[in-house]
C-alpha cells in the first residue's frame, strides 16, 4: 500500500469503526472477520497473522503479514494503525513450547508485549480490547484430578505449574490500566470451526480421521478413557458463538470501564457417549455402538502413520489442496479424550449482561462438517 493510499485510508476510517484482529486466520478470528463484514454501521477490518489462509477470505479485508515475535517488524508492521484502530481482537497464541512452562509464557507474553508496544503509545480511538483464552485457566496439568467442578469466572487462579493465560491478563490490565480502554477476556472450552492455520482443531482432527475411517473401511471408534466417554467433560465452544460473544462485549457497552472476564461456551452440556452414533452417521462411516469405545485405541499411532491416505483422498475427491498437518492433530486427539480434569463452566455471569446465545454442541459439530465439506477442505 502506498502512502497516497494510506492517507486515504485513514481519512476514510476517521468516522468508522476500525478492528485489528490478531489470528485472523483461525477458528474464532474468521468468524469475527464474517460478522463485522456483514454488520451496520460498517466497520473496516485489519487482520493480523503470519500467513494467509487458503480460502479467498482474505481478499476481504486488509491482511497483514507478521511475526509477532519480532519487535521491530510489528512495530513497523502496526505502528500506522495505531491511531485509527478502535476495537482490537486478540485471538492468537503461540503453542510451540508446551502448555504450563516458562517458554510458552514467556513467548506468548512476548508477542503480546510487541502488540500492545505498536498500537498503544497514540491510540487515540481505541474503545476495547478483546483477549481470548480459554477454560484452561481454571485447571493446571499438574497434580489434577477429574472431580466434578463448575468453574465460575471468579473462581482462584491455580498455583501449580505456569499459565499463559495468566501472563496474557494481567499483561494486559497494566498495559492499559489508567487510559480510557476497556478490557474483556474470553475464555471457551474445546473450539469448533473451520481453519487450515489452527494448531489445537478439534473439527479438522475429527473430520480427517472420519474420511481416512470411510475410506479405509475402518470403524470409527473413540479412543480414550471411560471417564472422558461416559461423564460430561468438557463444554464445547462453537466459533459462531465466541465470535459474537467477542463483538457483543466490544460493543455492547455493558462491560465496565476496569473489564470483565466471561466463559465463552456452548451453555448445553453433552457426553461423547451421546453424541459419537450421530457424528458417525454425519461422516458416513462405520459406528458399531457395542465397539464404538476403545480405550486401548491410539489417534497418534493409528492415524499418524497414514499420511498417504490423506493425500489420496485429497487427490481423488479433488478438495483443497492441504497437507494432513493443516488440518488434523493426532496428538491433541490424544490428549483431548484423555484429559485429566474435567472443564466445565458456568454461564451466568455472560447471560446477565445480555449475551444469551446458546449452541447445543451436536449441532455445532453437524454445521462445521456442512461448512468444511462446502469449503472443499473434505469429502462429502
Amino acid at each position: 500500500m502506498g502512502s497516497e493510499d494510506g492517507i486515504l485510508m485513514r481519512r476514510n476510517e476517521v468516522d468508522e469503526n476500525v478492528a485489528l484482529i490478531f489470528g485472523v486466520t483461525g477458528l474464532v478470528g474468521r468468524e469475527i472477520v464474517k460478522r463485522l463484514l456483514t454488520s451496520k454501521p460498517r466497520w473496516r477490518i485489519h487482520g493480523v497473522a503470519r500467513n494467509p489462509e487458503i480460502s479467498s477470505l482474505t481478499k476481504m479485508y486488509n491482511f497483514i503479514s507478521c511475526d509477532l515475535l519480532n519487535a521491530s517488524e510489528t512495530k513497523q508492521r502496526l505502528s500506522p494503525l495505531q491511531d485509527i484502530v478502535t476495537h482490537v481482537f486478540w485471538v492468537t497464541w503461540s503453542g510451540e513450547y508446551p502448555l504450563d512452562s516458562d517458554k510458552c509464557c514467556l513467548q506468548n507474553k512476548m508477542m503480546l508485549t510487541n502488540a500492545l508496544d505498536a498500537i498503544l503509545p497514540n491510540a487515540t480511538r481505541l474503545k476495547h480490547f478483546s483477549l481470548q483464552t480459554g477454560m484452561k485457566h481454571y485447571v493446571s496439568l499438574v497434580g489434577e484430578g477429574s472431580s466434578l467442578c463448575y468453574y465460575s469466572e471468579e473462581c482462584p487462579r491455580k498455583s501449580p505449574g505456569r499459565n499463559f493465560y495468566y501472563v496474557l491478563e494481567d499483561l494486559l490490565k497494566e498495559k492499559i490500566t489508567g487510559n480510557s480502554v476497556v478490557w474483556s477476556v474470553h475464555r471457551p472450552g474445546l473450539l469448533m470451526g473451520s481453519s487450515t492455520r489452527t494448531l489445537y482443531n478439534f473439527m479438522g482432527s475429527l473430520c480427517v480421521y472420519g474420511a481416512m475411517c470411510k475410506y479405509l473401511n475402518l470403524p470409527f471408534v473413540f479412543g480414550g478413557t471411560r471417564e472422558c466417554w461416559e461423564e460430561s467433560y468438557i463444554d464445547g465452544s462453537d466459533s459462531n458463538l465466541v465470535a459474537e460473544q467477542h463483538i457483543f462485549a466490544a460493543t455492547s457497552g455493558r462491560v465496565r470501564s476496569k473489564g470483565e472476564a466471561f466463559n465463552a461456551i456452548n451453555g448445553v452440556g453433552f457426553t461423547w457417549k451421546e453424541i459419537w452414533p450421530e457424528i458417525g452417521k454425519k461422516l458416513g462411516v462405520q459406528v458399531n455402538e457395542t465397539t464404538m469405545f476403545d480405550e486401548g485405541f491410539s489417534f497418534d499411532k493409528e492415524m499418524g502413520k497414514r499420511k498417504h491416505v490423506w493425500d489420496e483422498i485429497v487427490a481423488k475427491e479433488k478438495l483443497v489442496r492441504t497437507e494432513i498437518d493443516d488440518l488434523a492433530n493426532w496428538v491433541f486427539m490424544d490428549l483431548l479424550f484423555r484429559f485429566p480434569s474435567k472443564l466445565l463452566g458456568k454461564r451466568e455471569k455472560v447471560d446477565k449482561f445480555g449475551f444469551k446465545r446458546r449452541y447445543r454442541t451436536l449441532d455445532s459439530i453437524l454445521y462445521w462438517i456442512d461448512v468444511m465439506r462446502d469449503e472443499k477442505l473434505i469429502p462429502l
